[in-house]
């Protein structure tokens, strides 16, 4: 199997730039951020947002992933379940940054990108897939961004959809920088493998097309 790996900040582009990977190599995609967000729908669901230990195990106990595709657009079924109208829902954002760190909701996770990853040549995009899920995947790229240009970028994308200000995007993101860079199980680090790229002052289209040449490249 082919399988490529993007980690990289929150607002760097990881999503856009696997999606367009996965759409010019004819490749599955999956959205690992997308599986963490729909966890935290159902734990809102069922506890509101009062985030407690007992809750997260409680739910994850006995809880069911599916990942299914509507044409190539990802949708998430926790226990039955589709959440993707909510999954970009600032405050879920928030929510997925303090449910993600526990280890019976990682392991949760694991399971499902590995299984993935055995059944699809694939891109997989997320903050531990080169360190953790995929240590030898085929490539590995990690994305990096100024916060301001990421925070735009975020800010950009729910704008139309929710009521918020730049300055919280901003204050957001950097909370959830530390969260991601300082926990305890699976920090966001690049791999020592990964080509780490900064996309600061990059175009979609100029990311897309720098690592769709290293792949090409590599593979002649």
């Amino acid at each position: 199997m082919l399988n490529i790996a993007i980690d990289g900040y929150v607002g760097s582009g990881k999503s856009t730039l696997a999606n367009e990977i996965a759409k010019k190599l004819n490749l599955k995609m999956l959205d690992t951020g997308a599986i963490y967000r729909s966890i935290a729908c159902e734990y809102r669901s069922r506890y509101d947002l009062l985030l407690s230990a007992d809750n997260v195990e409680d739910l994850v106990k006995n809880m069911t992933i599916e990942v299914t595709f509507k044409g190539r657009e990802q949708h998430v079924l926790i226990n039955g379940k589709d959440y993707f109208g909510q999954i970009r829902e600032e405050e879920i954002s928030i929510l997925t940054s303090q449910i993600a760190p526990y280890i019976s909701v990682r392991e949760k996770v694991l399971s499902v990108q590995r299984a993935f990853a055995k059944q699809y040549d694939c891109v997989m995009e997320g903050r531990d897939i080169g360190t953790i899920v995929l240590p030898k995947a085929d490539f590995k790229f990690f994305l990096t961004g100024s916060e301001q240009t990421r925070a735009k970028r975020r800010y950009d994308q729910i704008k139309d959809k929710q009521t918020v200000s730049f300055e919280q995007i901003l204050k957001d993101l950097q909370a959830r920088d530390y969260n991601d860079t300082h926990r305890k199980i699976a920090p966001l680090v690049p791999a020592k493998d990964s080509i780490i790229i900064d996309t600061t002052f990059l175009t979609l289209e100029e990311t897309v097309n720098k690592c769709i040449d290293i792949i090409k490249t590599k593979n002649t």
